[in-house]
């Protein structure tokens, strides 16, 4: 870990939690933070702000795994889980929810550090995945409104495809805007004439 990472333990086990402590003090500079009780763990994760958060449970249910997941904010920040056994098809659940690393055979001293790290490169990974299908998704709708706009011009003018694009684009620099958003306004003022 080349930086100070905060970290939250979710663990209910005193003992465990001092020993994952201890581990986590030993892998390098980090600030770590556990939480025991399960009641309210969204707002105590949130509290910290944490880089990553470790959840370490023996027999994790479909329905503690929901709740876990949710609560730790896997889509904000990286979530390590440590399970003592298979769990089942828990694995496949926990990728689904979120879950950047799910480790069996629970939570060893010496494997903290590079599940940590695989953990949060997974999570910037998948961040910048999501990153870019969000954009991809606004660019597409962003086309389809500009398709529609021009065919609104192209109909009500009598001009052709390229006219209409060159009147959304020269009003967009006239006014400072982006074509997006030009078009945006002449579809919702052509609805609400019609």
């Amino acid at each position: 870990m080349s930086r100070k990472l905060t970290v939250v333990v979710v663990e209910q086990n005193h003992d465990r939690a001092i020993a994952i402590v201890d581990a986590l003090k030993e892998s390098g500079e980090v600030d770590v933070f556990v939480i025991g009780a399960v009641s309210g763990l969204a707002r105590k994760i949130a509290t910290h702000s944490p880089d990553i958060v470790l959840i370490d449970i023996d027999n994790p249910s479909r329905d503690m795994l929901e709740e876990l997941t949710i609560a730790s904010g896997p889509m904000e920040r990286p979530v390590a889980m440590f399970v003592s056994g298979a769990a089942g098809g828990l694995a496949k659940a926990a990728v689904e929810a979120g879950v950047s690393a799910y480790v069996v055979d629970g939570l060893q001293a010496e494997r903290i550090k590079p599940v940590i790290d695989i953990a949060i490169a997974r999570f910037q990974v998948l961040r910048q995945v999501r990153t870019e299908l969000a954009e991809t998704r606004r660019a597409l709708e962003e086309r389809k409104v500009i398709d529609r706009a021009k065919g609104l011009l192209m109909k009500a003018k009598g001009i052709q495809e390229d006219e209409a694009y060159a009147m959304l684009r020269k009003t967009a620099m006239n006014q400072n805007r982006r074509v997006a958003d030009v078009a945006e306004a002449l579809v919702t003022a052509s609805e609400l004439l019609s």
